[in-house]
């Protein structure tokens, strides 16, 4: 095991201990870009993180847990309405950039925490939100009822200014100035929100912005400094992007320092004697970038490749589910919140379903695994999970190997990632009737959701009309 650990982690069971007669509490903590081997209980041995390791020996760790995207925003959006991001506008950026009255979550489009609060739960979220901005959209208005954060995707962890470089720190709708390194900020407001009697159940989302870019650890406030000045020259892309720094051994410094964070939460969980009766899940919005460590997987963020979208997936609830467990279900981001509506005592809009699976019976009552495909679509690519096998539709030029001539798309892919996480063995040939299966039952979520608009900078587009496809980069 990865950091010396000799523990022996055996595959889940379900302990049918049955389900407490009252809800538990919540805190669910997403990282931003995380990689999957960025964590030493998935494979790191030069990133310490001894308090996800310990989360994960004290409960279940996912081997086959997904993002709803391959984008930040649109598996935000996923966590919060339970549904595929397509189904909304501001789903099919990728990531959400245009700040317009049409691109947010709608204020009567039920979610996560609005269903949770009307079950008799106090939400919060610390952290980045990323799924509109004001005057139309913030956390507050979806069920949300404290918040402090960020609402753009990216924000200077000292400076405290979004891509555009305005302030962008937020009290409630309330633009506020603090001092502080961002992710010990929103550590120590979430390790306060916890320790706290709240008179009942409590639902808290803890979104880190780390270690997304800029790269800055805990002890650069001149970097901050000297990114905010670029805003005052010209500039095409945002000074936040920090295309010219960051190294593996930054990237560490911002892992870690999210990872003291969380311990510094779960310590204030435990002080207030709440750890065994709250559902802890901590996860990433997507695969990592740049400096993040992917491996095995090809791809990263942005790709459906297995890298942009497998990501570590932990769960942890004391009272229920035993310790030092590990599954290799596939699980995505949508089963989460539905999961965690069926465990608060709720249900979901009978006129807003949901698309992800509740796990629920499977986690309490040793019911079986309830089995189901997994659907991702972005503009250049679409991806369906089924069992042990995953569909791959790709609109993009690739190689047959390696630095190979590169020929353009349509690629219709078939892998068994339960052996082939790299996804190098195309297996169309071999299982066409798998193919055939697959394909057709992703063409048919596809037709659910909205179209991507023929402008967007992701569509494969033709140099001519002979020419082979190019995507804009996005």
């Amino acid at each position: 095991m990865p950091n010396g650990s000799t523990t022996i982690r055996r595959a889940f069971d379900g302990l049918e201990r049955g389900r407490p007669t009252t809800p538990p509490n919540v805190l669910f903590i997403l990282a931003d870009d995380l990689g999957w081997a960025d964590l030493g209980c998935y494979g790191s041995t030069t990133i310490r993180t001894p308090n996800l390791d310990r989360l994960a020996t004290e409960g279940i760790r996912f081997t086959h847990g997904y993002a709803g995207s391959s984008w930040c925003s649109p598996t935000r959006i996923s966590l919060y309405t339970g549904r595929f991001p397509g189904r909304l506008q501001a789903g099919l950026e990728e990531p959400l950039t245009r700040r317009t009255a049409e691109n947010g979550i709608p204020a009567d489009h039920p979610t996560l925490p609005s269903i949770l609060a009307g079950a008799g739960y106090r939400t919060a979220m610390f952290g980045k939100w990323h799924c509109g901005w004001l005057p139309w959209y913030s956390p507050l208005r979806i069920g949300f009822q404290t918040f402090f954060g960020n609402l753009d995707g990216a924000m200077d962890y000292f400076e405290h200014v979004d891509t555009l470089g305005q302030p962008d720190l937020y009290e409630g709708e309330t633009p506020v100035e603090q001092a502080g390194y961002y992710t010990d900020l929103i550590s120590d407001r979430a390790a306060e929100y916890v320790a706290a009697d709240h008179g009942g159940p409590f639902y808290v989302q803890l979104n880190y912005t780390a270690p997304h870019w800029p790269w800055e650890g805990p002890g650069d406030p001149e970097t901050g400094r000297k990114i905010r000045s670029r805003y005052e020259q010209d500039w095409t892309h945002s000074p936040l992007l920090h295309l010219d720094g960051g190294s593996l051994a930054k990237y560490r410094e911002l892992v870690e320092a999210m990872d003291a964070g969380i311990g510094r939460v779960l310590d204030a969980l435990a002080g207030a004697g709440r750890s065994d009766d709250t559902i802890v899940v901590f996860t990433s919005d997507n695969g990592g970038e740049r400096w993040s460590r992917n491996w095995p997987f090809v791809g990263e963020k942005g790709d459906l490749t297995e890298g942009g979208i497998r990501v570590p997936l932990i769960l942890r609830w004391p009272a229920v589910v035993a310790a030092n467990q590990v599954s290799d279900r596939p699980v995505i981001t949508m089963d989460l919140t539905a999961t965690l509506i069926e465990l608060g005592g709720a249900e979901p809009h009978e006129d807003w379903p949901l698309d992800g699976v509740s796990l629920a019976s499977w986690l309490t009552e040793g019911a079986e695994f309830p089995e189901h495909d997994l659907f991702w679509r972005t503009s250049n690519q679409g991806a369906l999970r089924r069992g042990r096998f995953k569909y791959l539709f790709d609109r993009r030029e690739r190689a047959v190997l390696g630095n190979w001539p590169r020929e353009p798309g349509d690629y219709h892919l078939l892998y068994d990632v339960t052996v082939d996480g790299r996804e190098r063995a195309d297996l169309s040939g071999q299982h066409p009737d798998v193919l055939a299966e697959l394909r057709t039952a992703w063409e048919r979520l596809n037709a659910e959701q909205l179209p991507f608009p023929p402008e967007h900078p992701g569509l494969p587009r033709r140099s001519s009309t002979t020419g082979p496809a190019v995507s804009e980069p996005d």
